[in-house]
């Protein structure tokens, strides 16, 4: 199973940046995605989740800026941020899992390298 998060980068506060994860070696389907986040020294954060069905969930902390999809025929999944926050600097990591009910807890099967978010004040 390998799983690729794209889509980092620099952002000035306000921005928008779009997060794309591509899982292969299984069916993507049937797979829960789930998109966390990392500083030094925190523990890993959920940022938003979707399951096989469609069900999604948010940290408390998005607070309607972030929107998570999947597109099945090309296994990919994306998170769309928008209104960017300094806070919102971190490592994102994308996981899968054949697990629906993990939503924000991060102990999915797979995971990603990770792709850095930037955002300037």
């Amino acid at each position: 199973v390998q799983v690729v998060e794209s889509g980092g980068g620099l952002v000035q506060a306000g921005g928008s940046l779009t997060l794309s994860c591509v899982v292969s070696g299984v069916t993507f389907e049937d797979y829960a995605i789930g998109w966390f986040r990392q500083v030094p020294g925190k523990e890993r954060e959920g940022v938003s989740s979707i399951s096989s069905v469609g069900s999604i969930a948010y940290g408390d902390f998005v607070q309607g800026r972030f929107t998570i999809t999947r597109d099945n025929t090309k296994r990919m999944a994306y998170l769309r941020m928008n209104s960017l926050k300094p806070d919102d600097t971190a490592v994102y990591y994308c996981a899968a899992d054949l697990d629906d009910w993990l939503e924000l807890h991060a102990t999915y099967d797979h995971w990603g390298q990770g792709t850095q978010v930037t955002v300037s004040s």
